[in-house]
């Protein structure tokens, strides 16, 4: 229909002819697009509008163009805040919540809400819980935690033992196993409170991307910087997407409009305080198997560092494409480096530096 008014098929219509088709079949479009698309009318300046930028709204898509179209404009979409809504349903208020308490911005909060479908839903991160916690930990050892005192501690596949560094899988699969139920409790509460909503609103792949990045960068930071002790449990992930989160709601501190927003990061702060805090003691506790020490805390840091830059860069940048983020690849790059780094480290700083390694399990 938009192709009638361009015969000479150049990609733009006046915003004349763009205003008088809305008022034609305004009627029939979703309100929130409406008033999207009434915002770009008012805020083109040379009196056109793009075509594809008509296509990307209608088919829930997002450029950087057309956001800044919209927000040059007179901001019509502010005139009525999602809070004013009455009427919603159960999972229409759950979805608003969600999109109040992730979402910066009113006009991304609007876009998330209308276009959000909950197909698919939050898979990863209530599949990582359940399935990879609770259910090898309560089916395969029959113990749903492994104390560090417990003879499977380190004689399971799944922890990463510096003595047992060049098989791979065990960068990724030591965030399976847990060194005590207070380590497991509070790394399953912090990853399901923040990891489901910010998975609802940037999507499976976003986050397992975060998440995944600080578990290597958390497994990989240990064996740089505290080479004789292994690692377990899925902090470098949790806490690459709970520093990603927190930082998020700093830098857009005015923007954010959820409720306890101060409470809820001193809670999420205590949490992450007193896990670290618990595994540093720990760290420097006498082991149940000496020579080999307690797990190491540098997994904490290592997600905190992943969380801090590529995983602001993901959250800030909502439906955007990243492969347009100047910032975005400079993280990245400074990521792979150290992924680099950290293999050549592996291969030949432990056999130059002629450490004592504790003995394999």
């Amino acid at each position: 229909l938009l192709s009638q008014f361009d015969p000479d098929n150049t990609g733009y219509i006046s915003t004349e002819k763009f205003r008088s088709l809305l008022q034609r079949h305004g009627s029939e479009l979703d309100p929130h697009k409406l008033e999207v698309l009434l915002a770009l009318a008012d805020s083109n300046s040379e009196g056109r509008i793009c075509y594809q930028d008509f296509v990307n709204l209608m088919s829930n898509k997002r450029s950087n163009s057309f956001r800044q179209a919209i927000l040059q404009g007179n901001r019509r979409l502010c005139s009525k805040a999602l809070l004013e809504e009455t009427g919603l349903s159960l999972s229409q208020r759950l979805i608003r919540h969600v999109a109040y308490e992730t979402l910066p911005r009113e006009i991304d909060r609007k876009w998330y809400y209308d276009s959000y479908t909950c197909c698919p839903p939050p898979w990863f991160m209530i599949t990582i819980t359940i399935v990879a916690f609770f259910l090898y930990n309560g089916v395969v050892l029959d113990r749903f935690v492994l104390q560090v005192t417990h003879p499977l501690y380190l004689k399971n596949t799944l922890l990463y033992h510096p003595q047992l560094r060049a098989q791979a899988w065990r960068y990724l699969t030591y965030i399976f196993m847990h060194a005590g139920i207070e380590h497991l409790g509070l790394n399953v509460v912090l990853q399901l409170l923040v990891g489901v909503p910010l998975e609802m609103v940037h999507g499976a792949a976003r986050i397992s991307f975060v998440y995944v990045a600080g578990v290597v960068a958390g497994s990989l930071a240990v064996s740089v910087a505290d080479m004789t002790a292994p690692v377990v449990g899925s902090s470098g992930g949790v806490y690459a997407l709970v520093s990603a989160h927190l930082a998020n709601i700093v830098m857009n501190w005015s923007g954010m409009k959820c409720q306890f927003k101060l409470l809820r990061m001193a809670v999420a702060l205590i949490c992450m305080s007193f896990e670290f805090g618990r595994a540093v003691w720990l760290r420097f506790h006498p082991s149940a198997y000496p020579p080999c020490p307690h797990p190491s805390f540098m997994a904490h840091l290592g997600g905190v560092m992943v969380g801090i830059t590529l995983g602001v860069i993901i959250l800030r940048n909502y439906e955007q494409r990243l492969q347009d983020q100047t910032l975005w690849w400079i993280f990245l790059s400074i990521y792979v480096i150290f992924v680099l780094f950290a293999i050549f480290w592996n291969i030949f700083a432990y056999s130059l530096l002629d450490l004592k390694l504790p003995p394999p399990p």
